[in-house]
């Protein structure tokens, strides 16, 4: 096994662990999280079984979406900027094309507006009184605090250790959207409708998924097919709400022990939260995912075409690369994903 690839932590029980920090402070390894599920047999074995066909899906939502967010999100800003030539710099226009060379782009965005990976910095978990922490104390995974994060001479668990060598292995598409349309379950992606593991073990079943370990796991909730339907204003309505609801996977100790039992690398989705929210129980999968496993969360993916070729595939698996933004302490990242067949 290469040195860069650390060996998985020990096979996973029955009963999820509320916290799994295995690795030394600001190595590599912790850096990875779950992703050290994905060695290059993994990956290796993954490639061999899924690329057959060259047919290739991106997965990245436009970064003009969400248009109207919510949580005071602002939508992505893009400028174009002439390079070179004669002319007033800044020119716009006409004028300012006249005597352009070229041109160069500036994005300011929140990764958190459209498709991204939420980071190993972006969610906390509340302290243990067994292990004599105050409830009130937050950590994120491996134990860093938010002074760490906020200290950007620091960039222990950021996105750097994703990009280093990107993400790659076998997905798998539950496509919940589907399924539920062709049983008439008749839901607004933005509810509190909820997604239950009864329901993700019918979908597999239909689909003939067999699951392994280091799997990425997408379930699809038609936000995209949704929101593109909206008008304006209720996408400004939407975004003014004190009180944001987001169908999604739900929340149970039984969708834990089952993500942890089956070993994913990593979970996405075109959800916005991917778990309902606000939560419908007392436990926020964010928490147990994020900063108690390292395991990446992936939201407003694009999978309409996905979902396309998986129906016209009659596959439901496919070979999944992304290349998160090489940051240094990055929080989260735009999924640069694609999937090939």
């Amino acid at each position: 096994m290469s040195p860069t690839h650390p060996t998985p932590s020990s096979p996973p029980s029955n009963k999820p662990p509320y916290r799994h920090w295995p690795h030394a402070p600001s190595s590599y390894a912790e850096g990875l999280g779950r992703l050290s599920l994905l060695t290059p047999a993994v990956v290796a074995a993954a490639a061999s079984s899924q690329i057959r066909t060259g047919q290739r899906v991106g997965l990245n939502w436009s970064m003009t979406k969400l248009e109207c967010a919510a949580f005071g999100r602002e939508a992505a800003r893009h400028r174009v900027l002439r390079f070179g030539g004669k002319g007033e710099g800044g020119e716009e226009g006409e004028a300012g094309a006249k005597g352009a060379v070229a041109f160069d782009d500036v994005y300011e965005f929140n990764p958190q507006q459209s498709s991204q990976w939420d980071g190993l910095r972006h969610f906390s978990q509340p302290g243990l009184p067994s292990l004599a922490e105050s409830p009130s104390q937050r950590f994120f995974y491996g134990g860093v605090t938010g002074a760490e994060i906020l200290d950007r001479r620091s960039d222990r668990i950021g996105m750097q250790h994703w990009a280093r060598e990107g993400i790659a292995g076998r997905g798998v598409l539950i496509d919940y959207a589907s399924w539920a349309a062709a049983r008439g379950i008749a839901y607004s992606a933005f509810s509190q409708h909820v997604v239950t593991m009864e329901e993700i073990r019918c979908v597999a079943e239909e689909e003939g998924v067999k699951w392994q370990e280091g799997d990425i796991l997408f379930v699809r909730m038609g936000v995209v097919r949704e929101w593109e339907g909206w008008t304006r204003e209720r996408k400004e309505a939407y975004a003014r709400s004190e009180r944001p609801m987001h169908a999604g996977v739900e929340a149970t100790e039984e969708v834990l022990s089952w993500l942890w039992r089956e070993g994913f690398a990593a979970v996405a989705g075109d959800a916005l939260s991917w778990e309902v929210y606000p939560p419908t129980t007392n436990l926020f999968l964010h928490e147990w995912l994020l900063a108690g496993w390292g395991m990446p969360i992936g939201e407003m993916f694009d999978l309409e075409a996905l979902a396309e070729t998986c129906r016209e595939l009659k596959r439901w698996t496919f070979f999944v690369t992304s290349m998160p933004l090489n940051m240094p302490g990055g929080v989260s990242s735009p999924p640069n994903a694609m999937a090939i067949f």
